[in-house]
This record gives structure tokens, C-alpha cells and sequence, in this order.
């Protein structure tokens, strides 16, 4: 088992003793010693039972202690109190060690049951697709693809959703270029067909609109078209997003990211889910018909603050926007209204999981993609819509059902990556704009990457072929660019330069898959599987038995991310074991220790840290190089 043994046995021992002692009862805490010297965990019933008992809280841990040194258990080898008043455990090295360690071979070590198997839908991505993906919209899926891996490692039943918006008005901005703007349906040779729309036709036809207002004209019929669904026009539209989406899934796919299904906007449009919805809250009173203002004719909600305007639903000419969509959807997602859709096989993705999509044709499968609670991950800068979608959704939601906004802050460029763009900042990061493609395109970040780490990898292992360099390379471009997006608070914002995700130190994901390498070449050298079933008391060097608990906190920390929704925790876990590692690396001989003995037990360190490390990066979608 794992460090989580120790801190039970520890909570229950005392508590036991202290309703042995006639003591009150009390919320204790017991967590991890703060300095070294005062051993492995605290306890801090002392402070709590002070004022109930009128006594020192030392003297308070002092008999706490006297009791629990004739029944130490398994894992506790010493027991102390400080002057403070704080009740001091240090761990049985030997015996822990065995436990964290043969555990740590298991294949679903680090599992925690925080989800009991609940139902829980996750939707990321959602990318307009009319251009290609960028560092922001980077962002949004490494995140969501990662708090749906911990969710599952969590024993969650998780379901991940990509919202389509093929309707809306970034959509209808390419169908006008394509259509009255001049442009060739097909890009120059070699162009990905996403990176041509994003980067030549959308951005070319919106600086236009100004200087062409019959563009701005065609845009609006363009747009009640797509809503339609039935003209040739909305046919051209649905055929130019899916070959976008095609890409951006392509882009997905090379992160590491999968999907289970695939929503789109105009199915939800046509599906009779707006209009249940749309009375529901005609009904309920959520909504209203302005007769006055410069709303008239519109359907909004109203804003209970006096510096927000009232949000529209529908426009005066009868589209909706798109928190109106969203409304539908989000009732969706919780199986508060019947599903409408059949789904149908969109295509096989890494590890056999299908991707599905909807259909309204029922020729299709039915399935079931809700969930008892949905997180979806969109940026803070839709946290009003978000609030209002929350608030709908509980006024009418079915007993138990939540709605989740996981929000995070925006990715900017740093200077110098600014500079690959040819703009010039003046030393400062820029914030990112598709619509003024200001933007660093995904593949062309991983592109770069993925060369200069070809070049590292070369340097440093020349005798490897090149199928396996460039598979290196593809490795630790991708984990750069994953970790750099997640080892941060979602409520700062990003700054991303390439050359420092790229880095061998310091906190980043090469620095951590480095780590992995270097005990894979141990193993290698070492020449055979190490035998677990020995005894571990001769691993006492402060360096191994930090190793060993780091190895053992796994699953707590698995425990800490799925009820807070912080992917930072294990990208922070990950960097802490390699840290760990290293120092172990740097100051403890393996395979020329003293003895047989000591080179196996050494060996079974060495093997329990890269099977935990590949385990909990591989919740970061990160993959771990035998080499680098």
C-alpha cells in the first residue's frame, strides 16, 4: 500500500486513544511534518483539546503519546512531542518501504475511489472550426484531457465531450470568404486546410468588412443559413468545418488528446431540444420579450446587476446567440431533457477508443453521453455566460445534477517567442488574437520543438536510428508543451516561450522525462528484473527514504487533484519524485554498492520510481523515453 497507511494507522491509533483518555472529540489533522527533524507526520490534537481539557496542549500530546508508545503499529517506529504542543511521528523505514514499494509494481497503483464509478461528463476543446489550433486553445484541451485522466485514475465513469460550434459567426466569416470573397476552396500545396482558413481567409475577410460592408451584408444571410441546415449553402458550410475539424482532430491526436463524441452546434439547433428549453423558460419566467429599448424584439435574460447589460438569447431577426445554444446543451449534458440524438462512428483513435458523433438521422446508435456532473472548460472571460448557464441549469435541473465551469486564465507570448512571428513587443509578452492573427499555431509550436530536440537527442545518442530520434523528439515536444500548460494555477496567466519549455532544468517536462531516462539506463546497465521480496531496512540514507515516501504519496495526491479539479497537483507530484529521484541519483551509488544486497534493494527503488513516474505522468498525457 502506500503512505496513506501510515497517516490511517496514525488517525486511528489516536483517536482510539484519545476516547480511551475521556477526551472530547475533535477534528484532528495529521499531515506531513513540516522540517525533517521532527520526523515524518504531525498531529495536531494538542492545540485542539487546550481549551476543552483547560491544559498545555504539550501536555495534552504528551499523554496522547505515553498511551501510543505501547501500541506503536506497524508503520510508527518513534513518537515525540515538541515543545509547541505538536504530537511527532517517525515512520518504520522497513516496513513502509515494502509496502510503498510492492505496491508501486501494481498496475493500478496511485487508484484512489474518490468517483465510486459516478457518471461525470467532461467537455473541452470546443474550437471554432474555422482555423487551426493555437497555444490558447492549447490551453483549454491539456487541460480538460487531463482532468479527464485523473477523474478516471479517480474511479470516475468519465464520458469527454468536443463541443462543434459549425453554426456560429466565425463559421459563416470563412463560408463568405470562400463564397464572395475570392478565396480557392483548396490551400497552396502542402498547407494544412486548417492553418489556410485561419490564417488567410478569416483573418484576410474580417479586416475587409469595414472597407466592404456587402460583405458584412452576406455574412448575416450566410449565418441564418447555417441555422436553417437545408440550403446548398449550409450544405458548402458543413462540408468546409468538417474538413477543419478533421485537422484540429489531427492536432488533438498528436497531444495525446481522445474524445468519446463529438457535438455539434447545428444539430443541437435543430434539434427540438431550443424549443423545449426556450418555453421552459418562457414558463418559468427566466426569460423576456423586449417590447422597448435597444433590445425590442428581443428575447433576453435579465441581469441582476446594475453595471451588467440584460443578456439576448435571441436576436430581433430570430438567430440566437450563442449562450442560447449553450443552454440546450448543457441540459443535455445532465439528461434533464430526453436525448434526441442517434450517434453514429466518426473514426478510431490512439487505444482503440472510438469517437463518435451526433446525428439527428436515426440510422444511427443510441447511446448515452450524459452525466450525473459536468465540468466544461472554457476560459474566465466567459464566466458571466457561464454564471447564467449554472443558474438556468439549477432552476430547473433534476435532483442531484450539477453543471461545473472549470474557467482558466489566457496563454500570452512571451518576446522573444513573439519574435518567430516577426513582431517586434518592445520586450513585452502579446496577447494572443485570432481574429488580428496574432497567434503561434499549435503544430508549428510542436513543429519547433519537435526539431530542436531531434538535434539535442542526436547529440547525446548518436549510435540510435532515426525512426527512434524522431519518435524521441515527438516525446518530449509534446510533454514540453503539455506540462508548461498545466503546471501553472488556472487562475494565472500563461506566458509561453518555447526555449524554456524546452529546458533540461528546472521545473518542465523534459527536466521530469530526464529523470525517467536516467533510471531506465540504470536498469538497463543493472541487466535484471530486482526481486521486491527482500527486506528494505538497509535503505536508510535520508535520500532513499525521501524517495520512498515521495513514491508513496501517489495516490493521495490522486485523491487531492479529482476533488479540486487542479491538474497542477500531479504535474507538481511528477516534479517532486524526479526531484526526489535525482538527489538519489546524485548521492547513492546502485550498481556498485557495498553488496548483492544493496544493489538489489537499491535496484527495487530505482524500478518502484519509473513505474510510479510513467504512471502519474501518464495523467499529464505525457509519455516517459527510455532515452533522451
Amino acid at each position: 500500500m502506500t503512505l496513506r497507511l501510515l497517516f490511517e494507522e496514525i488517525r486511528s491509533n489516536i483517536q482510539k486513544i484519545s476516547n480511551d483518555l475521556g477526551y472530547p472529540t475533535v477534528e484532528f489533522d495529521i499531515s506531513e511534518a513540516s522540517k525533517p527533524e521532527f520526523g515524518d507526520v504531525s498531529c495536531n490534537i494538542g492545540f485542539l483539546l487546550a481549551k476543552p481539557l483547560k491544559k498545555r496542549p504539550s501536555e495534552i500530546s504528551e499523554s496522547v503519546a505515553n498511551e501510543y508508545q505501547k501500541h506503536k503499529g506497524e508503520f510508527v517506529s518513534k513518537i515525540t512531542v515538541h515543545p509547541s504542543g505538536y504530537l511527532n511521528f517517525v515512520a518504520n523505514y522497513e516496513t513502509l518501504a515494502r509496502s510503498v514499494m510492492q505496491s508501486s509494481t501494481e498496475q493500478n497503483y496511485g487508484q484512489f475511489n474518490v468517483g465510486n464509478n459516478t457518471k461525470i461528463v467532461v467537455e473541452h476543446t470546443s474550437v471554432n472550426p474555422n482555423k487551426a489550433l493555437h497555444i490558447g486553445h492549447v490551453r483549454n484541451i491539456i487541460i480538460g484531457d487531463t482532468v479527464a485522466r485523473i477523474l478516471h485514475k479517480a474511479c470516475y465513469d468519465v464520458q469527454v465531450l468536443n463541443y462543434v460550434d459549425d453554426s456560429g459567426l466565425q463559421v459563416a466569416d470563412i463560408i463568405v470568404g470562400f463564397k464572395y470573397g475570392g478565396f480557392a476552396k483548396e490551400p497552396l500545396q502542402n498547407q494544412k486546410f486548417d492553418h489556410y482558413c485561419g490564417d488567410v481567409v478569416y483573418v484576410s475577410i474580417t479586416e475587409r468588412y469595414e472597407k466592404e460592408p456587402s460583405l458584412a451584408e452576406k455574412r448575416a444571410i450566410v449565418l441564418k443559413e447555417l441555422e436553417e441546415g437545408s440550403s446548398e449553402m449550409a450544405k458548402f458550410g458543413d462540408e468546409i468545418t468538417r474538413r477543419v475539424l478533421e485537422e484540429q482532430l489531427k492536432t488533438c491526436w498528436r497531444l495525446g488528446v481522445t474524445y468519446d463524441c463529438l457535438n455539434f452546434e447545428s444539430q443541437i439547433v435543430r434539434s427540438r431540444l431550443w424549443t423545449t428549453v426556450l418555453e421552459k423558460m418562457k414558463s418559468m419566467g427566466i426569460i423576456y420579450l423586449e417590447n422597448e429599448g435597444k433590445n425590442v424584439g428581443c428575447w433576453v435574460i435579465k441581469s441582476d446587476s446594475e453595471v451588467e447589460e440584460d443578456k439576448i438569447l435571441i436576436r430581433s431577426n430570430g438567430i440566437a446567440t450563442y449562450i442560447a445554444k449553450d443552454i440546450p446543451y448543457a441540459t443535455w449534458k445532465l439528461g434533464i431533457l430526453e436525448d434526441p440524438f442517434y450517434y453514429k462512428h466518426y473514426a478510431m483513435q490512439k487505444n482503440d477508443r472510438i469517437l463518435w458523433e451526433t446525428t439527428l438521422e436515426n440510422t444511427g446508435t443510441k447511446l448515452n453521453f450524459t452525466g450525473d456532473t459536468v465540468i466544461t472548460v472554457i476560459d474566465s472571460r466567459q464566466s458571466r455566460l457561464q454564471k447564467i448557464i449554472t443558474k438556468i441549469i439549477s432552476d430547473f435541473k433534476s435532483k442531484g445534477k450539477q453543471y461545473t465551469h472549470l474557467g482558466y486564465e489566457s496563454v500570452t507570448l512571451s518576446s522573444d517567442t513573439a519574435k518567430t512571428l516577426n513582431l517586434e513587443t518592445g520586450g513585452k509578452s502579446v496577447q494572443m488574437s485570432g481574429r488580428k492573427g496574432l497567434y503561434v499555431n499549435a503544430d508549428y509550436v510542436l513543429d519547433i520543438l519537435g526539431v530542436k530536440t531531434y538535434e539535442e537527442a542526436k547529440k547525446r545518442n548518436p549510435e540510435l536510428d532515426e525512426v527512434t530520434l524522431v519518435k524521441i523528439a515527438e516525446q518530449v515536444a509534446v510533454g514540453a508543451l503539455r506540462y508548461s500548460m498545466i503546471k501553472q494555477d488556472l487562475d494565472k496567466i500563461i506566458t509561453f516561450d518555447m526555449a524554456e519549455s524546452l529546458s533540461l532544468e528546472g521545473d518542465t517536462g523534459p527536466y521530469i522525462q530526464y529523470a525517467h531516462a536516467r533510471s531506465m539506463r540504470i536498469l538497463e546497465k543493472a541487466g535484471k528484473t530486482p526481486d521486491f521480496n527482500v527486506s528494505f531496512d538497509n535503505l536508510n540514507t535520508e535520500h532513499e527514504r525521501n524517495l520512498v515516501k515521495t513514491i508513496g504519496k501517489f495516490d493521495m495526491h490522486v485523491e487531492d487533484s479529482a476533488k479540486n479539479l487542479s491538474p497542477k497537483m500531479i504535474a507538481r507530484y511528477c516534479y517532486d519524485l524526479a526531484v526526489s529521484f535525482n538527489s538519489f541519483y546524485e548521492h547513492i551509488k546502485v550498481l556498485t554498492a557495498e553488496s548483492p544486497e544493496m544493489i538489489n534493494a537499491r535496484l527495487c527503488l530505482v524500478w518502484s520510481f519509473k513505474e510510479t513516474l510513467v504512471k502519474a505522468l501518464s495523467l499529464l498525457g505525457i509519455d516517459a523515453p527510455a532515452r533522451m
